[in-house]
């Protein structure tokens, strides 16, 4: 097993992965902004580092601080969480030339599914079902241009190759504004990601967002937990995931599940990952894979009994996957609501002291979170400050659970969006299953 891991991130994700580091006998290190102090993994961990001021910048995103912390550690490998750098080729290669374990992907994988014109491309080799679309960057040629978007049939969405978490996305609905949004999606992608490149996709007009988690042992040989729904979503960013997604019959479950793995062998895939589809009128439709573990995991983790963590750490450390695909089965049901210290009405981040704070609990109740009474919630991050999951033997009776939960929770001090969870989990189409990802934003009177 690893001797010592650096955690390269901060918050619950980074607490997440000191706690399995524990069980596992590993030695942490925590790495931490000037801001970030007083985090509660910073202060449970091993050892700590601090690498630089308040802004991801200049900390979290700082490749020569997070080595060499690991330097000055006699660390062993390198854990990237989720966000920051944990989709970046070029710190897992830096990691390894420092001679690091990675702990994710090859950079190569990570580069190839990073770019989603080459996602595509291997995913449509590997027998994974895409959206109809260009097959490749578009060119300079107008005319060619609005030939293939008549071919696909409008409305068609132009997507930036280095885009990712709802970024570089513009819909077109008739001719005449196509060339436009293919200019301004280019230039904006150019400016945002330092890659003009885009392509086109037919734009589905009312999906749901369905995945599938993945191990791979980097050896070829990988295995899926089965797929989630994470359709409600506000800016294309999740506030609401469950597993398993609710009218997915068992042979989906099985097929997609396959294909997903059969890429990952191609691939020789290692480590934690998530193909992402839109789904409609029962097809599947690949729009990009997550080389990293996500935020949503532990609904996966609930209805599989995996500890996705543990598998990642295992995998790095050369021991291969605990698990064959034969061991793994769903059972009951578990939905995760993101918490985020935000206006629940005009979600305007809302950092500031936390005056009193209880964990909600009861059977079949787990909160992935970093906060306690009087931490501070800095202005410089993300503003999810946690998780709620609720599992139950159904979905009906998981959501019972999750609504109990809502109702007990308590977070003072700070704003924060858990009365738009509670509405979400007694909105009616919530409750019947199968919304769509508009739902949310349509529900808000966002669209």
């Amino acid at each position: 097993m690893l001797e010592k891991v650096v955690i390269a991130n901060r918050g619950e994700i980074a607490l997440r992965i000191l706690r399995s580091c524990k069980e596992l006998g590993i030695s942490t290190v925590a790495v931490y902004s000037v801001a970030d102090r007083e985090l509660k993994h910073v202060l449970l961990a091993d050892e700590s580092v601090c690498i630089g001021p308040p802004a991801s910048t200049a900390s979290y995103m700082n490749i020569p601080a997070i080595i060499s912390a690991a330097e000055v550690t006699d660390a062993t490998a390198i854990h990237p969480g989720y966000g920051f750098l944990s989709e970046n080729d070029d710190f897992a290669e830096q990691v390894e030339r420092s001679g690091f374990i990675f702990i994710g992907p090859r950079p190569e994988t990570i580069r190839t599914m990073g770019d989603k014109v080459e996602a595509i491309r291997s995913m449509r080799a590997a027998g994974v079902p895409c959206v109809p679309g260009s097959d490749g960057p578009l060119g300079e040629d107008d005319n060619e241009n609005l030939r293939l978007a008549r071919e696909i049939g409008y409305p068609i969405i132009i997507k930036a190759a280095g885009g990712g978490g709802g970024r570089g996305m513009r819909v077109v609905h008739a001719e005449a504004a196509l060339l436009g949004a293919i200019s301004l999606t280019s230039t904006e992608a150019l400016n945002a990601f330092n890659n003009d490149v885009v392509y086109m996709e037919k734009y589905l007009e009312r999906p749901r967002h369905v995945e599938f988690q993945v191990l791979g042992d980097g050896e070829g040989h990988a295995i899926h937990l089965g797929e989630r729904d994470c359709s409600m979503q506000r800016r294309h960013q999740k506030v609401v995931e469950e597993a398993p997604a609710p009218g997915i019959t068992p042979e989906q479950r099985e097929e997609m599940g396959q294909r997903c793995v059969n890429a990952c062998e191609q691939l020789r895939y290692r480590g934690a990952g998530t193909f992402e589809f839109l789904y409609q009128d029962g097809q599947f439709y690949f729009i990009e894979m997550n080389t990293r573990v996500q935020v949503e995991h532990p609904v996966t983790e609930m209805v599989t009994g995996v500890d996705i963590i543990k598998e990642q750490l295992r995998v790095a450390a050369g021991n291969g996957l605990t698990f064959r695909q034969e061991d793994i089965t769903m059972r009951g049901h578990a939905i995760e609501c993101r918490i985020n210290a935000e206006d629940p009405v005009n979600f305007m981040p809302s950092p500031g002291r936390i005056e009193n704070y209880h964990a909600p609990g009861g059977p079949g109740i787990r909160m992935d979170t970093h906060i306690y009474n009087g931490y501070t919630v800095p202005p410089f991050y993300d503003s999810m400050i946690g998780k709620l999951i609720a599992f139950g033997h159904d979905r009906t009776s998981a959501l019972a659970r999750m609504r109990v939960a809502l109702d007990e929770i308590v977070i003072d001090g700070i704003k924060s969006n858990v009365p738009l969870q509670r509405s979400i989990v007694t909105d009616p189409a919530f409750i019947e299953g199968g919304a769509d990802i508009h739902y949310l934003e349509n529900k808000l009177g966002l669209q």
